[in-house]
């Protein structure tokens, strides 16, 4: 486990992870204990993120059923007495539609979306639009409908004035030209970046930001790294995308909020920054984009 104060010097930590899945009823994998009620596991999951320092969350949506889960989850935390409250953790959520389930349609974040709008009680819960884009790799949605479903969500997280948080796999050059087509919206985050340098250009050109998950601890992850050493520190933030994608030197179990510093320490390797500035910077840059 990752310590918040394991730095090299005395001052704590604070990370902000901005993209996990927490409302997923996940297995935990070979090695990580005894299954726990999801309850419990939460609350301890809560307490090991704030032990390693990591004080806010993004809990994404990636269909309507997924996203109602994530709203209640984040607003659920919120209560007095709750085990974030306890721990001094905040959690925030996104409401979107993954390109896997395109074919759902985008009318299925209608009740969610409207739901908060209702609630109109100055606690904001829903903070971006997404996880939304295109994914060519699995191709689970016609390509014609995760087009047509991307396209609908950038329009959502302009007229709600959100971050957009897009997803891309082998499909960079219709993810950018759609992007480009529609509108960027004022904050868009590329999650979980895995291109190299000339798609972190583009990206940039277009004034996204990108975000770094554990993929960037992995040995044959060079070109990702590459990107990240390229990248504004203004335009840099930090994801587990947990439960998936855990970081070295923890592969093979199941990945966690906790673990987002092994990410912002192997972005300080690549950059040549002090850890104290990559942690200050993606956590102001996380929280300007979500505006939390």
């Amino acid at each position: 486990m990752v310590d918040a104060r394991d730095n090299g010097g005395d001052a704590v930590l604070e990370w902000f992870d901005s993209h996990c899945h927490l409302q997923d009823e996940f297995d935990p994998a070979p090695g990580d204990g005894p299954v726990e009620p999801h309850a419990d596991r939460l609350a301890a999951t809560i307490a090991r993120a704030a032990e390693a320092g990591v004080t806010r969350l993004v809990c994404v949506g990636t269909g309507g059923a997924s996203s109602a889960e994530a709203v209640a989850l984040a607003r659920s935390l919120r209560r007095p007495g709750g085990p974030a409250a306890a721990e001094g953790v905040a959690m925030w959520a996104t409401v979107g539609l993954h390109p896997h389930d395109a074919v759902d349609g985008v009318h299925t974040l209608d009740a969610v979306l409207a739901a908060e709008a209702g609630a109109d009680n100055g606690d904001t819960i829903v903070v971006g639009i997404g996880e939304c884009g295109l994914d060519y790799h699995y191709d689970h949605s016609p390509r014609p409908v995760q087009r047509e479903a991307f396209a609908l969500q950038i329009e959502l997280a302009r007229r709600h004035d959100l971050a957009l948080v897009v997803h891309t796999r082998e499909a960079w050059d219709d993810t950018l030209d759609i992007l480009s087509d529609v509108g960027v919206p004022e904050h868009t985050i590329i999650h979980c970046f895995t291109g190299g340098p000339d798609e972190a250009r583009r990206c940039l050109d277009l004034g996204a930001s990108l975000s770094f998950s554990g993929v960037v601890t992995f040995k044959n992850a060079q070109e990702v790294r590459d990107a990240a050493a390229l990248c504004p520190p203004d335009r840099l933030m930090v994801e587990t995308d947990s439960p998936f994608l855990t970081p070295v030197p923890h592969r093979g179990s199941t990945n966690e909020p906790a673990r987002v510093p092994l990410v912002g320490f192997a972005i300080a390797q690549v950059t040549g920054r002090d850890v104290v500035e990559v942690a200050l910077t993606t956590t102001e840059n996380a929280r300007r984009a979500f505006g939390c």
